[in-house]
C-alpha cells in the first residue's frame, strides 16, 4: 500500500475487466487468530487477511500464550495451550475494533489480568456495550482515562452465565459474551431480536464446541453451557465479501466493465449488499457455488448496470453495515433517490461514516440528505473534482476512490495509508482491473 498521503482515483478511460480473489474474510480471520489462542493444540489456517487489524490481533494471541507462526502467504499456525495467560505488557490493539471486542470476552473468562488499547481512532469508540454484559457475568473494568473509552484493565475469571437479551443487533457484542460464557459456570443464553453475523456460532462449532441456535421471531436464541473446552482445527478463510463489494461496485458503475471476484462468501447475514444491488436492477451474478469451512461460497461478476434508487429495508442493515459506504457510491449513479435508515451504527464505527460519506459525495457534485440514523442519495451527475477527507477510515477512502472511476473528474481521498488496516492490496488489484488510482 503507497504511503503517499493522498491518492487520486481518475475516470476509467475504457472498461474495467478481468477475475479478481478476495482478500480472505476480516471477521474470519480475526476469529482464526482468538479461537486458536484459547484452544489446545494446533489451528492451521489458510487464506488468513494479513492487514494491521489482523496482526494486531495475531500479536495479541501472542501475548496471551499461544506460538503464532507465519508459514507463507496467508498461512498460519496457532499453537494454544489450552487458555489465556496474563500478558507481559498492553494489548494495543490498533485500529481493530473487532479484535479488540472480542478479545476482551474471551480474556474475562480466564483469571487474567489485561490492559487493552489502540490507535486514536479506536479510543473513539464505545467499549461498554460489550464491558457491560461482561460486567453483569463477574469480570472487572478499570477505565485509565474516560469511561467506556479505551484504554481498560480486565479482571478476569469466576464467571456465571447470563440470560442477555441483546438489543443491538451486533456480532461483536454477542461474540465477546460467547467466548467469556465458554469458562463461565451455568449457561449463557442470548436472544437476538434481529438477526446478526454467526461466524461465531459456526467457528465454535468448527473447534469442538456445542452451540444452540433456535429461532425466536425474526431473531434467535443462541445458548451456550461453560466450562466447554476448544480444540485446534484447521480454518479456510473464505473471500471477504466487504471487500469483494470495492471491484465489484467498479464494475457495476464504469461503462462496458465485468469484473469477476473468485472465491467469495455468502453466508446470507453477509450478503445484504448483494441483494440491495440486485434490487437497484444490477447485473450480479454468482457461479461455482460450494462449501469451504463451513461457509458457502462463491465466484461474484459485476457488469455495467443502470442503476434504479430503492429504499433499503432497514431489517437489512446489520447484514451489511459496513456496506453502506460503497452502497452510497453506487447510489450516486443510480436513477432516483436510494433511501437507505436505521443505520445509525455506522455513527460509531472507525469514524462517523454517515457524515463523512454524506460530506463526500457532496463534495463531488451529489446531492444526499443527512438524517440521524441514516442518509438519502439523489442519483445523478457526479462531478468529482474534490479531495475527500477520511478521518483515517479505510472504508471510506475506498468507496471514494471507486466513486472516482466514473465520476466526471478525478476524485482524491486523504490519509489512504488505513486502507491497509483491511485491504492489502487494494490499489494493485484495482489496477490488475484497468483503474488508474495513484498517489
Amino acid at each position: 500500500m503507497p504511503s503517499a498521503p493522498q491518492l487520486t482515483a481518475r475516470p476509467a478511460g475504457r472498461p474495467l475487466t478481468g477475475t479478481v480473489r478476495a482478500p480472505g474474510d476480516k471477521s474470519i480471520s480475526h476469529r482464526s487468530m482468538i479461537f486458536g489462542a484459547m484452544a489446545t493444540g494446533v489451528t492451521e489456517v489458510e487464506g488468513l487477511l494479513e492487514g494491521d487489524d489482523i496482526l494486531a490481533t495475531a500479536r495479541a494471541a501472542e501475548a496471551f500464550g499461544a506460538t503464532v507462526e507465519r508459514l507463507g502467504e496467508g498461512r498460519w499456525r496457532v499453537t494454544g495451550q489450552g487458555g489465556l495467560k496474563t500478558p507481559a505488557s498492553v494489548i494495543d490493539c490498533g485500529n481493530a475494533g473487532t479484535g479488540v471486542r472480542l478479545l476482551m470476552g474471551a480474556a474475562a473468562g480466564y483469571p487474567v489480568t489485561a490492559t487493552f488499547d489502540g490507535d486514536a481512532s479506536l479510543r473513539k469508540r464505545p467499549m461498554k456495550r460489550v464491558t457491560g454484559p461482561l460486567t453483569e457475568m463477574g469480570a472487572r473494568f478499570d477505565w485509565a482515562a474516560e469511561e467506556d473509552r479505551l484504554p481498560v484493565t480486565v479482571q478476569g475469571g469466576d464467571l456465571k452465565g447470563i440470560d442477555y437479551l441483546q438489543t443491538v443487533a451486533s456480532a461483536q457484542i454477542k461474540s465477546a459474551i460467547l467466548l467469556a460464557g465458554l469458562n463461565a459456570s451455568g449457561e449463557t443464553v442470548i436472544t437476538e431480536p434481529e438477526k446478526s453475523r454467526d461466524h461465531t456460532e459456526r467457528m465454535l462449532r468448527a473447534f469442538g464446541a456445542e452451540v444452540g441456535v433456535e429461532p425466536v421471531g425474526e431473531g434467535w436464541k443462541i445458548t451456550l453451557n461453560g466450562g466447554q473446552a476448544l480444540t485446534g482445527t484447521t480454518v479456510s478463510v473464505p473471500g471477504d465479501p466487504s471487500s469483494a463489494a470495492f471491484p465489484l461496485a467498479a464494475g457495476l458503475i464504469v461503462p462496458g466493465s465485468s469484473v469477476t471476484v473468485e472465491g467469495v462468501m455468502l453466508n446470507p447475514l453477509r450478503t445484504g449488499l448483494f441483494d440491495t444491488w440486485i434490487e437497484m436492477g444490477a447485473d450480479l451474478t454468482i457461479a461455482n457455488e460450494r462449501e469451504s469451512g463451513g461457509e458457502r461460497i462463491g465466484d461474484v461478476t459485476a457488469r455495467h448496470s443502470a442503476l434504479k434508487g430503492i429504499v433499503v429495508p432497514e431489517s437489512r442493515a446489520a447484514s451489511m453495515i459496513d456496506e453502506y459506504p460503497i452502497l452510497a457510491a453506487t447510489a450516486a449513479f443510480a436513477e432516483g433517490a436510494t433511501v437507505m435508515r436505521g443505520v445509525g451504527e455506522m455513527r460509531v464505527k472507525e469514524s462517523d461514516r454517515i457524515s463523512l460519506m454524506v460530506n463526500g459525495l457532496r463534495a463531488c457534485g451529489v446531492r444526499v440528505e443527512e438524517e440521524a440514523e441514516g442518509f438519502i442519495v439523489a442519483g445523478g451527475p457526479v462531478k468529482g473534482g474534490a479531495t475527500v477527507a477520511t478521518a483515517h477510515d479505510h472504508r471510506i477512502a475506498m468507496s471514494h476512490l471507486v466513486l472516482g472511476l466514473a465520476a466526471e473528474q478525478p476524485v482524491s481521498v486523504l490519509d489512504p495509508e488505513m486502507i491497509a488496516t483491511s485491504f492489502p492490496g487494494f490499489v494493485e488489484m484495482m489496477s490488475r482491473l484497468g483503474a488508474e488510482i495513484a498517489g
